[in-house]
């Protein structure tokens, strides 16, 4: 049985995972959700505006009320700025199994920060919330996503051929995953 908590603060050496707030949509918006780079791989479409940003934000803050919501800020240390997120995006009681969803500003690529703060987030869920299973997928001409996923210790899983969608269109999802009594701190 999973003891849901909700999303709470999460800190690395150069992170703090936490809750996004209202006032965080102009740097989400800046830093991330208005690169049409950021999203070429999404289900979500580049914001064309801040408003937008600040909808999606009022969505996703009503939704902290509910103990089995898990959605992160990422914000870096050293720039007292977020830069993007982490969240679960589903996941089934019945299996304790989870699928996580990540994206970043393009400028912080390439610097081990997602796959620092996924770290953190697989030790939260296996930890404190119980999952026993996570997951992760992307577009197969995603593959720096999957990397994320190899060094955060998932085990590739296979290929669904044209089983997903993303801005690019139909996709081939890449599959990871992780098990409980896989994972290492």
């Amino acid at each position: 049985m999973l003891n849901h908590k909700g999303t709470e603060k999460l800190e690395t050496n150069r992170l703090i995972l936490r809750k996004f707030r209202m006032e965080d949509y102009l740097a989400m918006y800046n830093n991330w959700a208005c690169e049409d780079i950021v999203t070429k791989f999404l289900t979500w479409p580049t914001h064309s505006n801040p408003e937008v940003t600040k909808s999606v934000l009022t969505d996703w803050i009503n939704n902290y009320s509910k103990k089995d919501y898990y959605n992160w800020a990422i914000e870096l240390k050293s720039e007292k700025t977020i830069i993007g997120n982490i969240s679960v995006v589903n996941y089934r009681e019945e299996t304790m199994s989870a699928i996580l969803g990540y994206c970043m500003g393009s400028k912080w690529w390439g610097n081990g920060i997602m796959p620092e703060a996924a770290s953190a987030v697989l030790k939260y869920l296996f930890e404190e919330v119980g999952f026993n299973r996570i997951a992760a997928d992307h577009d197969k001409n995603n593959p720096k996503s999957g990397r994320v996923m190899q060094k955060i210790g998932m085990k590739y899983e296979g290929t669904l051929r044209k089983a997903g969608f993303c801005n690019q269109g139909i996709i081939d999802e890449v599959w990871y995953s992780i098990l409980k009594d896989e994972w290492k701190l």
